[in-house]
């Protein structure tokens, strides 16, 4: 998929596709998609390699849906709580009990019921990174109720999916739906057709080879988070992207870009040493990844942006696929290396 491209742009593409072919050709990954958007909306999107590999193979193309995993943070989560924030909804310096009040309802001088939604959205919070909350069970509205009333052990500040698992909910309660009967947005949707998608993992304890359905576990327990779930296309993505290049919704943009630390913006990864974006994009980057093998980094002082989705954890997470030392790769070539 093309459009309009200068001669330099189509050379910096091919120099970026280089790794990602490198990683398929060395059997690290099984296939991806690479895709580079421009502010004026000159793009070039490119696929190798196959979206499946057992039990039936099925190649990789432009149109391949992947599982985003945690992009579902950055596309669809913070989007909506800066939105809300921006009317006056929410306070993002309000404790997120000014929405969910019973968040440690039994305990009220609970850590829990202090935390605001602008710590949830910079992960400046005690949670823990990650919680195996669907080996409690399989019912969702049980399992809500579980991570609410739950007294979590406070511990240093890390990247934490209970953070957006928290914003989700907060999604939720103010608009009355579930975060799986929310419009996702234009080009992007909470499940698709297997044969449509990359699949990801052989799931051991769902038994089979996930594909058009949530990786993430705790998300399928729950029935839709606002961690993980979103999917969509190269395309979609670069559509997001550009969005934001174009300076719509220029006050949630500008807080997407605001420091709340060294390594996070609200709700996004910010450029720093040994980040994921690589060594030579502009300080004012901000970019995410996800667990599947996906990534988002959007450089607003150069005017471009660049996805690169990956079914890297197809058909076991537990294999070195290289991904970081990749992205970083695809990143600096992006950047003109």
């Amino acid at each position: 998929m093309t459009s309009v491209l200068s001669t330099d742009l189509q050379q910096l593409f091919d120099r970026a596709f280089a790794p990602l072919e490198a990683a398929m050709g060395a059997k690290r990954i099984p296939g991806g998609v690479l895709g580079i958007v421009d502010s004026n909306g000159h793009r070039i999107v490119r696929a190798i390699g196959s979206a499946q590999l057992v039990p039936k193979q099925r190649p990789m193309t432009v149109e391949t849906w992947f599982d985003l995993a945690s992009l579902t943070k950055v596309i669809f989560t913070t989007p909506r709580i800066l939105a809300l924030a921006e009317t006056g909804v929410i306070d993002l310096d309000a404790p997120l009990i000014s929405v969910l009040p019973d968040l440690r309802q039994y305990d009220q001088s609970a850590w829990e019921r202090k935390v605001t939604f602008r710590q949830c959205l910079g992960h400046q919070t005690p949670f823990p990174a990650v919680e195996p909350i669907y080996t409690y069970g399989r019912d969702p509205e049980l399992l809500r109720a579980f991570i609410l009333q739950r007294e979590w052990r406070a511990r240093e500040p890390v990247y934490s999916d209970i953070n957006f698992i928290l914003l989700g909910f907060a999604l939720e309660r103010l608009s009355g739906k579930s975060i799986r009967d929310m419009d996702p947005c234009t080009g992007f949707a909470w499940s698709t057709d297997p044969d449509a998608a990359a699949a990801t993992e052989d799931c051991t304890w769902r038994r089979r080879v996930l594909s058009g359905e949530v990786h993430d576990d705790n998300c399928s327990a729950l029935q839709g988070a606002g961690h993980a779930g979103l999917f969509g296309t190269a395309a979609s993505v670069l559509d997001f992207a550009q969005g934001l290049l174009s300076g719509a919704s220029k006050n949630s943009v500008a807080l997407m870009r605001t420091p709340l630390s060294a390594t996070r913006t609200h709700g996004w990864e910010r450029s720093h040493e040994g980040w994921s974006g690589g060594a030579l994009c502009s300080p004012g980057t901000i970019g995410h990844t996800g667990f599947t093998g996906t990534g988002l980094w959007i450089d607003f002082d150069k005017g471009k942006a660049w996805t690169l989705l990956t079914n890297r954890i197809h058909p076991t997470r537990h294999f070195d696929s290289g991904i970081v030392l990749l992205r970083q790769a695809v990143g600096d070539f992006v950047n003109g290396l």
